[in-house]
């Protein structure tokens, strides 16, 4: 079990939220159709039949003999289709060696006509002014009658010509995206010569007095409207991360404490727990109670959404699901945890939830079920850390208290146990990146410290620092590029920490956090 300690009584009074301080080579393609159609007879003939005497006598001169092997003839091929100059003859290859200074016959193929032109761009690539002699004269080499072979140094080296590449640009290429590269199917990126830049230092801190140092709660939610839910002791306050305004959702009055917070995917509706047992459900736009749900006989400390059922885990051991659309004030219970419900995701599909409690054990339930459908006894401590993949269907990443330390990895759909890392620390909470196959986790004693991880060689990315007390709430931004963190020390931190969906490129994240650093109090 993870207890937490009494704390000293809190400060003044304070506004929430606001600033203070701090192969082979190819064979030459110009070679004349005659030469491969009339092969010379040393050749040919030799392993052809030889014809008997009658025969031979017969037979007109200009007759072609065939042998045993299949040698193309371009002899009927129309080059006016593709606007190409026909190949030179015998008679125009003997005419230029005779007269090297006269002009070209009209049939020849020049070393700056289109065909070359094509054949450079098909072997060399794009070629810089001070490689177009090199490679003309190869081409030209190469369409003569006495070509040197490829390669060598009278046509030059084909491979010299290749199209540069940058450097980094082929480490990418070949980056298996362990690395600085990201590969997608037919894309790639480069982040630069070395991994990603992480500022190590939050870009914005909101003081909330109140924020109770308590292991079991979940008081800090963020919307896919960007608005950040913060539960600090009876009241609900309201941050919009776009223009940093603080809006009092509710007051509980004295009787009752805020235990959890969590919005509708929709991003308009924010269920809240309270300690008495109650699960309100309240339109943010609107700033107006929905409805109230009193079937909890102990404090409720995890709520989790799916669509319009909202499933919540109580020290009642039990896990109720609401159907806002219905009168009834749930619909089904859940039994199976001996100890409080700390721990409470639905997986993206909204077909499992993940339930993790004070009992040390992490369950599966399926939409339907009554009892869960898998059960993992493997952690040694209290189980609030719960983060679904985004990435890999039926990936579930779970994490222990204090005793257990340790972050573990399932496979829901095989039902198998995938790996198992110790952190040296409690671990409070973990969330996954949407954008690139990461996760953060936060953790208490001893270190508070905040880390984040690749998965799944689960090597480490950044460990930030600043926390004076157990990082016990976490949340990330609807674009999936920042995480805020709350702990006892009456904080919330935001740190950049993930890329953009799209570029995946930190250039313009390792410039942020120095230079933009607020803080601001909450109430």
């Amino acid at each position: 079990m993870d207890h937490h300690h009494h704390h000293l009584p809190p400060p003044p009074p304070r506004s929430p939220m606001e600033n203070s301080a701090s192969s082979k080579p190819p064979t030459p393609a110009s070679t004349p159709s005659s030469r491969l159609a009339a092969a010379p007879s040393s050749r040919v003939s030799s392993a052809a039949p030889h014809p008997s005497p009658s025969s031979s006598a017969s037979t007109p001169a200009s007759r072609t003999v065939y042998s045993d092997r299949f040698i193309p003839s371009r002899a009927g091929s129309n080059l006016a289709l593709f606007d190409l100059a026909p190949s030179p003859s015998h008679h125009d290859a003997a005419a230029a060696a005779a007269s090297p200074g006269a002009p070209p016959p009209s049939g020849s193929t020049p070393a700056s006509s289109p065909y070359c032109a094509l054949l450079r761009a098909a072997l060399f690539g794009p070629t810089t002014p001070d490689r177009v002699a090199s490679s003309a004269s190869a081409c030209s080499s190469s369409s003569s009658a006495g070509a040197s072979p490829v390669g060598s140094p009278a046509t030059g080296n084909i491979f010299r010509f290749k199209a540069e590449v940058p450097r980094n640009a082929k480490r990418a290429l070949f980056s298996d995206g362990d690395d600085e590269g990201v590969l997608f199917p037919g894309v790639f990126t480069t982040r630069g010569t070395g991994p990603r830049k992480i500022p190590r230092s939050p870009y914005k801190v909101l003081d909330a007095p109140a924020l109770q140092d308590d292991f079991y709660l979940n008081l800090v939610d963020w919307s896919s409207h960007n608005i950040l839910a913060v539960g600090l002791g009876n009241c609900v306050y309201l941050w919009n991360a776009c223009s940093s305004k603080v809006t009092k959702l509710c007051d509980l009055g004295v009787d009752d404490n805020v235990c959890s917070v969590g919005w509708a995917q929709r991003g308009t509706h924010l269920a809240v727990g309270t300690n008495q047992g109650k699960v309100q459900v309240w339109d943010a736009t609107r700033c107006k109670r929905i409805r109230t749900m009193e079937s909890h006989r102990m404090r409720v400390g995890a709520l989790a959404w799916n669509s319009s059922l909202l499933s919540s885990g109580s020290r009642d051991k039990s896990i109720l699901h609401h159907d806002i659309r219905a009168q009834d004030d749930y619909i089904s219970r859940l039994a199976g945890h001996k100890s409080e419900v700390c721990g409470l995701k639905w997986s993206y599909d909204n077909r499992q939830l993940a339930s993790g409690g004070n009992d040390n054990r992490l369950y599966v339930w399926n939409q339907h079920s009554a009892h869960p459908v898998l059960k993992y006894t493997e952690h040694t401590a209290a189980v609030k850390a719960i983060a679904w993949s985004p990435h890999l269907h039926g990936l579930l990443a779970s994490g222990g208290g204090t005793a257990d330390r340790c972050i573990r990895f399932w496979n829901t759909t095989t039902n198998m146990h995938l790996n198992c890392v110790d952190t040296g620390s409690q671990v409070c909470n973990l969330v996954w990146s949407k954008n690139v196959n990461e996760l953060v986790s936060t953790h208490g004693y001893s270190q508070n410290q905040i880390i984040v991880w690749r998965y799944p060689t689960m090597s480490k990315l950044a460990t930030l620092t600043g926390h004076t007390y157990r990082v016990l709430y976490l949340a990330i931004s609807p674009d999936g590029q920042t995480i805020v963190t709350g702990a006892g020390d009456e904080t919330l931190r935001f740190w950049n920490v993930f890329p953009s969906p799209k570029s995946q490129s930190s250039d313009s994240l390792s410039s942020i956090g120095a230079t933009s650093f607020v803080r601001s109090y909450i109430r």
